[in-house]
Protein backbone atom coordinates (compact mmCIF):
# COMPACT_ATOMS: atom_id res chain seq x y z
CA UNK A 1 0.00 0.00 0.00
CA UNK A 2 1.42 3.36 -1.00
CA UNK A 3 2.31 5.90 1.52
CA UNK A 4 1.97 9.86 1.23
CA UNK A 5 5.18 11.60 1.53
CA UNK A 6 6.18 15.27 2.77
CA UNK A 7 5.62 17.27 -0.67
CA UNK A 8 8.88 18.97 -1.56
CA UNK A 9 10.08 21.28 -4.19
CA UNK A 10 12.51 21.54 -7.18
CA UNK A 11 15.01 23.16 -4.31
CA UNK A 12 14.92 19.69 -2.14
CA UNK A 13 17.58 18.80 -4.93
CA UNK A 14 20.04 20.60 -3.94
CA UNK A 15 19.28 20.55 0.54
CA UNK A 16 18.13 17.00 0.74
CA UNK A 17 19.84 15.28 3.39
CA UNK A 18 20.77 12.51 1.16
CA UNK A 19 21.70 13.77 -2.14
CA UNK A 20 23.26 10.93 -5.28
CA UNK A 21 24.31 12.14 -8.55
CA UNK A 22 25.28 10.75 -11.21
CA UNK A 23 26.51 11.98 -14.76
CA UNK A 24 27.41 10.42 -18.48
CA UNK A 25 27.81 11.92 -21.25
CA UNK A 26 25.88 11.13 -24.82
CA UNK A 27 25.76 11.76 -28.20
CA UNK A 28 22.65 12.46 -28.64
CA UNK A 29 21.63 15.84 -28.26
CA UNK A 30 19.83 17.72 -25.23
CA UNK A 31 16.59 18.00 -26.77
CA UNK A 32 16.02 14.28 -27.99
CA UNK A 33 17.15 12.82 -24.19
CA UNK A 34 14.75 15.81 -22.68
CA UNK A 35 11.97 14.34 -24.96
CA UNK A 36 12.61 10.77 -24.11
CA UNK A 37 12.85 11.77 -20.38
CA UNK A 38 9.55 14.41 -20.22
CA UNK A 39 7.56 13.16 -23.10
CA UNK A 40 8.23 9.61 -23.91
CA UNK A 41 7.33 8.39 -20.33
CA UNK A 42 5.84 5.26 -22.03
CA UNK A 43 9.78 3.90 -23.22
CA UNK A 44 11.23 4.32 -20.09
CA UNK A 45 11.55 0.91 -19.24
CA UNK A 46 13.42 -0.20 -22.87
CA UNK A 47 16.26 2.08 -21.44
CA UNK A 48 16.06 1.98 -17.98
CA UNK A 49 15.81 -1.45 -16.83
CA UNK A 50 15.45 -1.14 -13.29
CA UNK A 51 11.87 0.18 -14.53
CA UNK A 52 9.12 -2.10 -15.26
CA UNK A 53 6.30 -0.02 -15.99
CA UNK A 54 6.47 4.12 -16.54
CA UNK A 55 2.43 5.61 -16.81
CA UNK A 56 1.63 9.01 -17.34
CA UNK A 57 -1.00 10.58 -15.60
CA UNK A 58 -2.82 13.81 -15.42
CA UNK A 59 -1.70 15.01 -19.19
CA UNK A 60 1.90 14.54 -18.41
CA UNK A 61 2.10 16.36 -15.37
CA UNK A 62 2.89 13.33 -13.46
CA UNK A 63 3.48 9.77 -13.87
CA UNK A 64 2.88 6.48 -11.93
CA UNK A 65 6.36 4.36 -11.80
CA UNK A 66 6.40 0.84 -10.83
CA UNK A 67 10.48 -0.41 -10.58
CA UNK A 68 11.11 -4.41 -11.17
CA UNK A 69 12.01 -4.93 -7.47
CA UNK A 70 8.39 -3.98 -6.46
CA UNK A 71 8.26 -0.68 -5.58
CA UNK A 72 5.92 1.98 -7.09
CA UNK A 73 5.86 5.54 -7.30
CA UNK A 74 3.50 8.42 -7.82
CA UNK A 75 5.04 11.48 -8.79
CA UNK A 76 4.41 14.92 -10.21
CA UNK A 77 6.17 16.85 -12.46
CA UNK A 78 8.15 20.04 -10.57
CA UNK A 79 9.95 21.30 -13.60
CA UNK A 80 10.60 20.43 -17.43
CA UNK A 81 12.48 22.84 -19.44
CA UNK A 82 13.27 21.34 -22.73
CA UNK A 83 16.65 20.42 -23.37
CA UNK A 84 17.57 21.51 -19.63
CA UNK A 85 15.86 19.95 -17.30
CA UNK A 86 13.21 17.10 -16.10
CA UNK A 87 12.57 17.12 -12.60
CA UNK A 88 9.76 15.31 -10.06
CA UNK A 89 9.26 14.25 -6.42
CA UNK A 90 7.11 11.31 -5.57
CA UNK A 91 4.15 11.67 -3.59
CA UNK A 92 3.71 8.32 -2.81
CA UNK A 93 5.09 4.94 -2.71
CA UNK A 94 5.51 1.68 -1.02
CA UNK A 95 8.80 2.12 -0.70
CA UNK A 96 10.08 1.48 3.32
CA UNK A 97 11.56 4.53 5.29
CA UNK A 98 11.63 7.36 2.98
CA UNK A 99 9.58 10.45 3.61
CA UNK A 100 10.31 12.85 1.04
CA UNK A 101 11.94 12.09 -2.29
CA UNK A 102 12.60 14.25 -5.61
CA UNK A 103 14.95 13.48 -8.52
CA UNK A 104 16.36 15.86 -11.07
CA UNK A 105 17.58 15.29 -14.75
CA UNK A 106 19.69 18.38 -15.58
CA UNK A 107 20.86 18.30 -18.81
CA UNK A 108 23.50 20.59 -21.06
CA UNK A 109 25.38 20.71 -24.15
CA UNK A 110 28.59 18.54 -24.33
CA UNK A 111 29.74 19.71 -27.91
CA UNK A 112 26.96 18.17 -30.03
CA UNK A 113 25.94 15.32 -27.44
CA UNK A 114 24.83 15.99 -23.72
CA UNK A 115 26.09 16.06 -20.22
CA UNK A 116 23.13 14.38 -18.15
CA UNK A 117 23.15 14.65 -14.08
CA UNK A 118 20.77 12.86 -12.48
CA UNK A 119 20.29 13.61 -8.83
CA UNK A 120 18.34 11.77 -6.63
CA UNK A 121 17.32 13.12 -3.42
CA UNK A 122 15.57 12.02 -0.32
CA UNK A 123 14.88 12.18 3.31
CA UNK A 124 14.10 9.33 5.96
CA UNK A 125 15.30 8.27 9.49
CA UNK A 126 19.05 7.51 9.80
CA UNK A 127 18.36 3.92 8.81
CA UNK A 128 17.17 5.01 5.36
CA UNK A 129 19.84 7.59 4.87
CA UNK A 130 22.59 4.72 5.87
CA UNK A 131 20.86 2.20 3.12
CA UNK A 132 20.41 4.96 0.11
CA UNK A 133 23.82 5.82 0.54
CA UNK A 134 25.27 2.25 0.67
CA UNK A 135 22.96 1.34 -2.09
CA UNK A 136 24.92 4.69 -4.22
CA UNK A 137 27.51 2.47 -6.35
CA UNK A 138 24.58 0.46 -7.22
CA UNK A 139 22.04 3.31 -8.45
CA UNK A 140 25.47 4.59 -10.22
CA UNK A 141 26.05 1.21 -12.07
CA UNK A 142 22.07 1.02 -13.12
CA UNK A 143 22.19 4.81 -14.29
CA UNK A 144 25.73 4.66 -16.23
CA UNK A 145 24.03 1.08 -18.20
CA UNK A 146 20.40 3.30 -18.71
CA UNK A 147 22.50 6.07 -20.07
CA UNK A 148 24.61 4.00 -22.69
CA UNK A 149 21.14 2.18 -23.16
CA UNK A 150 19.09 5.83 -23.93
CA UNK A 151 21.91 6.98 -25.99
CA UNK A 152 22.18 4.19 -28.11
CA UNK A 153 18.25 4.58 -28.27
CA UNK A 154 18.56 7.96 -29.24
CA UNK A 155 21.59 8.18 -31.76
CA UNK A 156 21.46 6.56 -35.15
CA UNK A 157 24.47 4.49 -36.50
CA UNK A 158 27.20 5.85 -37.51
CA UNK A 159 28.75 5.13 -40.55
CA UNK A 160 32.04 3.46 -40.73
CA UNK A 161 34.65 6.30 -41.19
CA UNK A 162 36.52 5.94 -43.98
CA UNK A 163 39.26 3.58 -44.30
CA UNK A 164 38.30 2.00 -41.31
CA UNK A 165 37.99 -2.15 -41.51
CA UNK A 166 34.12 -3.21 -41.08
Amino acid sequence: MARRLRPVELDFTASAPVRLAFTATLAAPPRAVHRSLAVETGSTPSWFTAVASAVPRDEGAGRTVRLRVGISFEETVLASEPGALHAYRVDATNAPGVTAMAEEWALSPAGRGTLLRWTVAADGPGPFRLALRLAGPGLGLSFRGAARRLDRRLTPARPPSPGSAR
